[in-house]
């Protein structure tokens, strides 16, 4: 069992009470006290950071993850602060090396500057740090890629006595190393393998999901890039599926300076749909402002268009809003099945439903910790926004309880980046490299230095 703490804290919509305390991004836990934080400016005082620190390190990229992950209790722990140790590193013909601490957007906008891009499909948040996105899985969607950790040949790590250990796609700690959960030590550099730079044309579609079953399979066998909405209370899908671009669309975007492009005719397919989502999340969030950023992340679907773009430009189209996000992957094979039960358990239960379920489905992962190990895998995420007083829908909460419970009781494993309920899961039966890993760790921090009280719990 895993230490009792609130699952979905409430979050801080007033000044702190502790001035000095730091907070995660949704502002829902306290990490450190701003004494305890250290912002080394380049991989030399990260090395001396943590070989000094006589309590427990965590470092911290963006600091999006649940504050669980994060947080240190003692006066001898530190955070480490990775932002300062950013940027482009070096460059070859098929790869680019950059700082551990780069976000996400530095490293696609060089990218795109050189002509070139990943073969993984983003995440839709791009204010995640290179490292904190290798760590904790962070992935896009299609079936001919994974996670981005999945594109990194070689992971530059400093272990708890801040030695150096450079890991290349051959070694054998490097599938411990593509997700690590920060507990192997600091990720300083990543190379990341690159292909040349072309661009997609996205075709958004409304479907009945009486036959999502069978249409999730369809789709991404078919497409290169596939992402889809279910509004369960309406028993509609919404569908964005990719290919790359033909000579003539790719001519239309430079014709459009180079930004995506939205093509003019458009459907109204969703819109009953959308206002009906629109309706509970105004319900449960009480925000005021008719554009509030919440609202946009549906509201985007009405009156849709299909799109040509790259892509970072179609799919990391994300809106960061203070949210409660679960997002659970079990075995495409099972994905059907799953959706089925869903069906039948939403229709029994009738679960107050604040946003679509997001479904995207990946490639399998080499990364011994990664949820879609060995097997290509769909991960179901669902999402219950903040209301404006920080407070969340026990509603919707309730739904996330119940639904989390079904797809664990189908052996689905959850995003390790995400909220999740750890006693509801078997680790060393959904993870049989568990044991590899906890050795790998072993060597590289015997004392424990990268372990906070919950990691410690979790992996123990």
């Amino acid at each position: 069992m895993t230490t009792r703490q609130p699952l979905f804290p409430r979050r801080q919509t007033h000044p702190v009470a502790d001035e000095h305390a730091v907070l995660n991004w949704a502002q829902n836990a306290t990490l450190a006290q701003e004494s305890a934080v250290i912002t080394p400016e380049n991989e030399a005082q990260l090395q001396q950071a943590i070989a000094r620190c006589q309590g427990r390190v965590r470092i911290m990229g963006s600091r999006m993850s649940p504050g669980r992950m994060l947080a240190i209790t003692q006066p001898q722990d530190s955070l480490i602060d990775l932002s300062r140790l950013r940027g482009l590193l070096t460059v070859s013909d098929d790869s680019v090396t950059f700082a551990g601490g780069t976000p996400l957007h530095e490293v696609y906008e060089i990218l795109t500057s050189m002509n070139r891009m990943l073969n993984a499909s983003p995440g839709v948040i791009a204010s995640q740090t290179l490292a904190g996105a290798i760590s904790t899985g962070t992935h896009g969607q299609g079936m001919q890629q994974s996670s981005l950790a999945d594109e990194a040949l070689a992971i530059r790590l400093i272990d708890a006595a801040g030695q150096i250990h450079t890991l290349d796609n051959q070694h054998p700690w490097f599938a411990a190393a593509q997700l690590g959960l920060g507990t192997l030590g600091a990720i300083s550099a990543v190379t990341l393998r690159t292909r040349p730079y072309t661009q997609f044309t996205c075709f958004k579609s409304a479907h009945s999901a009486d036959t999502l079953e069978q249409d999730l399979i369809d789709w991404n066998q078919q497409w290169t890039f596939s992402k889809a909405w279910w509004f369960v209370d309406e028993n509609k899908v919404h569908a964005w599926n990719a290919r790359e671009a033909h000579d003539h669309e790719r001519q239309a975007w430079r014709d459009n300076h180079g930004d995506l492009l939205t093509l003019e005719e458009t459907s109204d397919q969703m819109n009953s749909a959308v206002e009906n989502t629109l309706h509970h999340m105004r319900n449960d969030t009480r925000i005021v402002d008719e554009n509030g950023k919440p609202f946009r992340t549906v509201t985007r679907f009405k009156d849709f268009s299909d799109v040509i773009g790259d892509i970072y430009q179609v799919f990391c189209r994300g809106i960061a809003t203070p949210q409660i996000n679960i997002e659970i992957g079990v075995p495409m094979d099972r994905a059907p099945a799953l959706i089925t039960r869903i069906r039948e358990w939403h229709a029994r239960e009738q679960p107050h439903m604040h946003y679509p379920i997001i479904l995207r489905c990946t490639g399998p992962s080499d990364a011994w910790l990664s949820p879609s190990w060995q097997q290509p895998t769909c991960f179901f995420g669902f999402v219950v926004y903040y209301a404006e007083d920080g407070s969340l829908s026990e509603e919707g909460l309730s739904f996330l309880r119940g639904v989390e419970t079904l797809l664990a009781s189908e052996g689905g494993k959850p995003h390790w980046g995400k909220y999740f309920d750890a006693s509801l899961y078997d680790w060393p039966t959904l993870y049989p490299q568990l044991p590899a890993f906890r050795e790998v760790r072993r060597t590289l921090d015997p004392e424990g230095k990268f372990l906070n009280d919950f990691m410690a719990e979790l992996l123990s």
